[in-house]
């Protein structure tokens, strides 16, 4: 390594325990406290667990598992989005020595039969009749696969009977042969570049991250009212984390996969502090600006806007914020911030952003409006999370300090790697690729980063997204495209021109977004995609975008052109992986013809 920085453990973490323990250990300390809430999907009725009443209900569980003849090491999928039947199979699947294998529910029956196959599951749990059928249409398939219960047909409740007739004691006997060099999950990457392969997770890699994270953020973590409005996919590693981390600390868990109604249940969850992925942030930021339309609203927002810029950026500096900026800002606050902040339920003091890079003028308008993103940093492979901001002292733009006990290094080639004890055991059945990824304790994460001399880290780019230009420019695509989509029209951005003349771009449109945007400027609403990629008022806005981007960069990494195609990127069509990560690779293939014939040929 050229440089690395190593963020010592305030207190030692002991890595030889289980996760079950967590849940055990909350249920001990706060019995009486809510700790999972969630609305019944029939009813809209807002339910709860406390934290013994949802360890009772996962042993009840787990014991239903050990009747059905799950041993320790079996395999077992759950395939549903975000609700608490999920969270509540996951620790009981874990607790006694099976692992847990996340699929999408987005996933498609050959990505399901591969994915099966490849670990090995015995049993599955599907959250309705579609995502049964698509598992039973690729039963043939999977020699292993035995009993498939859905979740909205009972399957709880049927599990817990079967463990009517296994005791305490049998129970207690398989949780306490689980130790933290035991495999707890394989959790299968979305492949952005390629098929997903399975991520080995031991309990001992969870138990340490989840521990430094509460003590590295113990102002999210730990305040008795903390409440988390989770609705990230839980097949994805970061949320599935975070499941832990409430648990570990004093965080009530509310747990949803509508992201139809996610306005009004966070007005009625009322969140401390939330998680997502930073388009949510664009929706929103971009979903207050249209409401404030183009009038004498809509010239109080962008003034409102442009302070909460101002002072973010003044607070940032470290210098002392202008008396008149403060004025400003304490006048917008009442006026137009209060109820920006009221759209998240009115409580919220920080939320933190990870999984695609977070536009800066973003990031400085939440921050001056009194929300700070605190962007973090991880992968599968480090259960999550390796870096974060701290809630004081956070610096816009970088993606935080190592978590305690975790050190960060930049190679030789500028690429980032990362040594901790929450980096996985491996790559399922693909030794080749551990060795290749993990050398001498140290993860090469395939991203290129910088390193400051206090700890804090900024990624520059990707090695394998590293465009070079027929003269030679080499240019990292994330800042521009980041800052491209935060359009309200655009969807995804894709930036492209390795070996090419100059940087160019495919832009793809959300429709919906486009529509509501079209009409809070005057004009008429769009029929489709196409005529919407033809529309001069959006091509305009597009262009605007564009142009805001290469105020970031020099001339020579500037997007040039750019052609907005007629499509939706969706994973069902490969364009995107699960976590909404455009598969820069199947995208240029698919454009070859665009790219080639029209960008840079010039051919219409």
């Amino acid at each position: 390594m050229i440089t690395e920085y190593l963020r010592p453990l305030e207190q030692p973490i002991d890595t030889d325990r289980n996760l079950f323990s967590i849940l055990e250990e909350r249920a001990a300390r706060t019995p009486e406290q809510s700790l999972i809430e969630y609305k019944e999907p029939d009813t809209g009725e807002w339910r709860s667990f406390t934290a013994v009443e949802f360890r009772d209900k996962v042993v009840a569980l787990a014991k239903g598992l050990i009747a059905r003849g799950v041993m320790p090491g079996d395999a077992v999928s759950v395939i549903s989005k975000t609700r608490w039947e999920w969270t509540a199979l996951d620790m009981a699947i874990m607790s006694i020595g099976a692992l847990t294998v996340p699929v999408y529910e987005t996933n498609s029956p050959a990505q399901v039969s591969m994915i099966f196959n490849d670990s090995h599951v015995r049993m599955a749990f599907a959250e309705n009749d579609m995502q049964r059928d698509k598992v039973e249409s690729v039963r043939a398939q999977c020699p292993d696969l035995g009993d498939v219960y859905v979740i909205d047909f009972g399957a709880l409740d049927t599990l817990e009977e079967y463990g009517r007739g296994v005791t305490d004691a049998e129970f207690r006997e398989r949780e306490r042969s689980v130790h933290g060099d035991d495999l707890a999950t394989i959790v299968y990457t979305s492949g952005s570049t390629g098929t997903p392969k399975g991520v080995e997770l031991s309990h001992g890699n969870f138990i340490f991250i989840t521990y430094s994270g509460i003590r590295s953020m113990p102002a999210i973590a730990m305040p008795e009212y903390a409440r988390l409005w989770l609705f990230l996919p839980l097949a994805h590693v970061f949320a599935r984390y975070m499941q832990f981390f409430c648990f570990a600390g004093n965080v009530t868990l509310g747990l949803s996969g509508n992201l139809k109604t996610i306005l009004a249940d966070f007005a009625a969850f009322k969140p401390t502090f939330i998680l997502a992925v930073p388009r949510i942030f664009e929706k929103i930021y971009n979903a207050a600006s249209q409401k404030a339309g183009a009038g004498f609203k809509g010239r109080v927002f962008a003034g409102a806007t442009a302070t909460a810029r101002a002072w973010s950026k003044a607070q940032q500096s470290g210098e002392p914020i202008p008396f008149l900026l403060n004025l400003k800002h304490a006048v917008y606050a009442r006026l137009v911030y209060k109820s920006i902040l009221g759209v998240f339920g009115g409580h919220v003091e920080y939320a933190v952003s990870g999984g695609a890079p977070l536009d800066k003028s973003i990031a400085h308008f939440f921050n001056g409006i009194g929300l700070p993103l605190l962007e973090g940093y991880g992968m599968t492979e480090t259960c999550a999370p390796a870096t974060v901001n701290p809630t004081a002292g956070y610096r816009i733009g970088t993606i935080g300090l190592p978590m305690q006990g975790t050190a960060v290094g930049i190679a030789d080639d500028g690429e980032l790697c990362i040594k901790s004890p929450a980096v996985c055991v491996g790559y399922h059945n693909h030794p080749e690729i551990t060795r290749e990824q993990i050398r001498d304790g140290w993860l090469h994460t395939g991203d290129l980063g910088s390193l400051s001399d206090d700890g804090f880290v900024t990624v520059t780019g990707r090695k394998k997204d590293l465009i070079i230009t027929a003269g030679g420019k080499n240019v990292s695509p994330g800042e521009l495209e980041a800052s491209v989509m935060t359009s309200p029209v655009v969807n995804q951005c894709v930036v492209v021109g390795d070996r090419k003349p100059f940087v160019a771009a495919i832009v793809a449109l959300d429709l919906a977004e486009t529509n509501t945007w079209l009409e809070a400027q005057g004009a008429k609403p769009c029929a489709d995609l196409a005529e919407a990629a033809r529309n001069p008022i959006v091509y305009a806005e597009v262009e605007r975008a564009v142009n805001q981007a290469d105020e970031l960069v020099s001339r020579a990494e500037s997007i040039r052109k750019f052609e907005i195609v007629p499509d939706d990127f969706t994973e069902e069509n490969g364009l995107v992986t699960a976590s909404m990560k455009a598969r820069r690779e199947a995208i240029t293939k698919r454009y070859r013809d665009l790219i080639d014939n029209v960008i840079y040929a010039g051919k219409k």
